[in-house]
């Protein structure tokens, strides 16, 4: 944000063209993080024919997005003296456990995940946070993370994380609209009301700009005709573990989609959704070890049949060969197309969250197949205890 008056472009010019000695731990910040000093920006603005970096901002920025009175944003800080006050902001932070579960739950990550791999630069600096390219280590790790979900969920293929579970759930809806064979006027997404009210709101919000109809109902209630496709939740909101296998049939008796929105953990105890004939299988991997975070990032799956590879959103790392005959990793599938078809591309999706899935993957192979389902069997023995608990109260 800009104003006439004060902006940030001629502060910083005003800064450099002092002395940066008389200015302390700012001069020490500026010369080490501005940059131009006050011969640069004087050289600048000449070879733009500009006396000014007041004259720069008023000659690219349009007067209407110009603020009138500058930003209250108080006196600047040297850094030490920011971080010593963003600390006093955060000591006031209390701790509490959250009981709202739908989806989120807190785990534990194990040090040796959370050392060398969470708090390790090389694993989230090297472009960005989600970029899965930048070595053959990260791009086994998230091979390893794709199989995964495919062994959980049953299904034949899956990609390398989305941004959220509620995320995925609108591009599965957008996958069912691409690959539905029936009638094309059909326009009606149905929504199992168990859904998580995360993904009932994102969903809600992608079909209104898809054009799409959704029916919220329950899922006895479905519809035997009229529908593109439908989704559920496994297990459901409220902790039920419906058996989908005659829902799913009903949508295939009309040429509809079935995509289920599952928790990975579960099916490490329940019956995989591919094996009830789902053709889209959607979550979160968050309780794979993944922190919190006060409510994100956590790293969504997106698995499904092989024949729907091509409307697949995200990317797909697959082995191959380089030239000298060794084995190798690369990115076999990118439907991130946005930078080339623009509006006409599969998804408008242009991130994943490849650290995090990563976290995931370390974290299942690190308990293996016997741990993952003693952690899902502790919950569960938790779960009954509680609920005990609460009918005898």
């Amino acid at each position: 944000m800009l104003t006439k008056t004060e902006n940030t472009a001629s502060t910083v010019g005003t800064a450099a063209a002092d002395s940066l000695e008389s200015l302390g731990d700012r001069g020490e910040f500026i010369r080490r993080h501005i940059g131009p000093d006050s011969t640069e920006v004087a050289e600048m603005l000449a070879e733009l024919g500009l006396d000014s970096l007041d004259a720069l901002v008023k000659a690219t920025v349009p007067d209407s997005i110009l603020l009138k009175q500058p930003l209250a944003l108080g006196a600047p800080l040297p850094e030490h003296a920011a971080l010593a006050r963003l600390q006093a902001i955060t000591e006031k932070d209390l701790p509490s456990r959250s009981f709202i579960g739908l989806g989120y739950h807190d785990t534990l990550t194990p040090p040796v995940i959370l050392r060398n791999v969470l708090e390790n630069p090389g694993w989230y600096t090297a472009y960005t946070p989600y970029q899965p390219e930048i070595s053959q280590g990260r791009l086994e790790c998230l091979l390893h993370f794709q199989h995964m979900v495919m062994d959980l969920t049953g299904m034949e293929l899956a990609n390398a994380s989305l941004l959220d579970e509620a995320t995925a759930a609108a591009e599965a809806m957008a996958v069912a609209k691409r690959v539905y064979k029936g009638d094309r006027q059909n326009n009606t997404f149905f929504v199992d009301r168990e859904c998580l009210p995360q993904t009932i709101d994102v969903l809600k919000t992608r079909a209104e700009g898809f054009g799409f109809e959704l029916l919220i109902d329950a899922p006895e209630r479905l519809p035997e005709s009229g529908l593109f496709g439908g989704i559920f939740q496994y297990p459901a909101r409220r902790g039920d573990v419906p058996d989908l296998s005659g829902a799913i049939e009903k949508l295939h008796a009309q040429k509809a989609v079935a995509v289920v929105a599952a928790d990975l953990l579960s099916l490490t105890l329940l019956k995989p959704p591919g094996e009830m004939g789902a053709d889209v299988v959607i979550g979160n991997s968050q309780r794979f070890g993944v922190p919190m975070g006060y409510g994100g990032p956590h790293a969504a799956y997106f698995a499904t049949r092989d024949q729907f590879k091509r409307a697949v959103p995200g990317r797909i790392i697959g082995v191959s060969v380089d030239s000298r005959g060794r084995r190798a990793l690369r990115m076999a599938l990118q439907t991130r197309e946005q930078h080339i078809r623009r509006e006409k591309a599969n998804s408008n999706i242009c991130t994943a969250q490849v650290l995090l899935a990563n976290i995931a993957a370390l974290y299942a192979m690190y308990h293996g197949p016997e741990g993952l389902r003693r952690i899902a069997r502790r919950v569960h023995r938790l779960t009954g205890i509680l609920a005990q608990g609460l009918r005898e109260r």
